[in-house]
């Protein structure tokens, strides 16, 4: 039997380390690993004992590039236990960190991580060399300018902010901070219209499957920070009862937990796509102008057209961020007092890459007892693999080297942030006699 083997040893352009096999025998897709081999780090073990801002600091650090989606689900999953309420004013304010990290997360997959794979270069590095290509890199560059700017001035520094606490901000931005940010967040708006016509324009693998999205759904707004879980199979729950709906599972080949639906053991789609196909009544204005223009029909079902998806939000995110920065007045005071007690709560905000899932327990002293954190990257690891076993057979009669970067490109189009989900901690102990 002739056999075939598709291997790339270390993932490029992804965010962690990660490797793909993928083994076909007599034409069939026999195999299909996504070999997450970064070493896990453990965040929810080391959080037991601490103090719940140490939660909102800590699991910044789990991602460099969204440190906000943590520690605004951190957040809220412990205002919830401690009975807490930020004052009027923090709501719109988180919104408008949430916009920053969006902002900056999206350009930056859209146009130095995946942008390369749809014009045939290696690199933005290698993009920005070409005369032509140029001015796309420096633009996206500035966009993504904006958005360290505006996490950094909300958040004390772009990347791991400090600013952020159970009850508020530790220091809210003054009106003439955010002010001035209004000419380039409306610079923003249109170059961002500029960028999704220009991903309208590429030519996208023919390649559509039939998944469930799921996403969180807020009445009157594009989710964020708020919202209840559904999904396009019908499911409409609140954020508290996620782990009625979902479960995870450790598969040999893999540092990283892979989720699944309770009901019936299938894989499911987060992110921008899912967010898109199961919110587009809840875009800005702009956003759904652009919509238009560009002709799209939803459901988008083609993974690589997330690029779209991520073209829109960032729309989305550049005119919520002007219509929240005209309106701002600073919240008087940025935070509420935190009296600890014994308690629970759990939470779930849209992380750039999708649903973010946290829940902790607090004792009497306030201090973390247990912890779960299911990042998107771990709810989308199952639905990656599934996507490339239908997918590898159309790429089967290409040479290797393109299949290869076929096969690449589709992992990519998720965004995969392979750090955030290399953290958990199963610990197994075997006692043999005379131990």
């Amino acid at each position: 039997m002739v056999q075939r083997r598709i291997e790339v040893g270390a993932l490029a352009r992804v965010e962690g380390e990660g490797g793909l096999r993928v083994v076909v025998e007599g034409g069939r897709v026999a195999e299909v690993f996504l070999d997450i081999f970064e070493p896990p780090r453990f965040f929810e073990a080391f959080l037991r004992g601490r103090t719940a801002q140490d939660a909102v600091d800590l699991t910044a650090r789990i991602c460099g590039i969204c440190p906000v989606a943590y520690q605004m689900s951190a957040a809220h999953a412990l205002e919830k236990a401690f009975g807490v309420s930020p004052p009027p004013g923090v709501r719109a304010l988180r919104r408008l960190f949430y916009c920053g990290e969006w902002i900056e997360s999206h350009v930056l997959h859209m146009f130095l991580l995946h942008a390369p794979d749809f014009l045939g270069y290696d690199s933005a590095i290698a993009m920005a060399q070409v005369p032509a290509l140029r001015p796309l890199v420096e633009r996206a560059l500035r966009m993504k300018q904006v958005g360290n700017r505006l996490v950094a001035l909300i958040g004390g520094r772009e990347v791991h902010p400090v600013s952020a606490c159970v009850g508020g901000f530790f220091r809210a931005p003054g009106r003439a901070e955010l002010a001035a940010l209004a000419p380039d967040l409306a610079w923003g708006l249109e170059a961002a219209v500029e960028a999704l016509r220009w991903a309208g324009s590429l030519s996208y693998p023919a390649f559509e499957t039939d998944y469930e999205f799921v996403a969180l759904r807020h009445p009157g707004e594009y989710p964020m920070n708020e919202g209840r879980i559904v999904s396009s199979g019908g499911l409409d729950a609140a954020v508290e009862d996620y782990d009625a709906h979902f479960t995870e599972e450790q598969v040999a080949h893999s540092n990283a937990l892979h989720s699944r639906f309770r009901r019936d053991g299938q894989s499911y789609l987060v992110g921008p796509l899912a967010r898109l196909n199961l919110n587009a009544d809840r875009l800005s204005p702009a956003a759904r102008a652009a919509a238009g223009e560009l002709g799209l029909r939803l459901p988008l079902r083609n993974p690589f057209m997330s690029l779209l998806a991520r073209g829109l939000e960032t729309v989305h995110a550049f005119e919520e961020a002007l219509a929240l920065v005209e309106a701002y007045e600073p919240p008087d005071p940025p935070r509420v007092p935190v009296v600890p007690r014994a308690g629970a709560g759990a939470h779930a905000t849209e992380a750039p890459r999708g649903m973010l899932y946290h829940r902790y327990e607090v004792d009497e002293a306030g201090r973390i007892a247990t912890v779960r954190i299911v990042p998107p990257t771990a709810q989308n690891l199952r639905r990656i693999e599934d996507d490339l076993r239908r997918f590898v057979p159309m790429v089967l009669e290409a040479p290797h080297d393109e299949a290869t970067l076929r096969c690449e490109q589709l992992v990519r189009s998720y965004d995969p942030c392979i750090s955030c989900a290399t953290h958990f901690l199963r610990l197994q102990v075997e006692r043999r006699p005379g131990t």
